[in-house]
């Protein structure tokens, strides 16, 4: 279909993940990019997306 130059029909928008607004506070990063902790579970790590599917 790329090769042709079609695409499939897309109805309503696509879903707006994020919402970036510079005025709000900026959590820290309190692990400092370091993801190695001392010893096993000293560090929990996550990131939550969601994205209607």
């Amino acid at each position: 279909m790329k090769d042709i130059g079609i695409e499939g029909l897309s109805r309503g928008k696509k879903p707006q993940t994020t919402n970036p607004d510079k005025a709000l506070y900026c959590r820290l990063d309190k692990v400092n990019r370091q993801f190695r902790g001392p010893a096993p579970t000293a560090s929990w790590v996550s990131d939550f997306t969601y994205v209607a599917t």
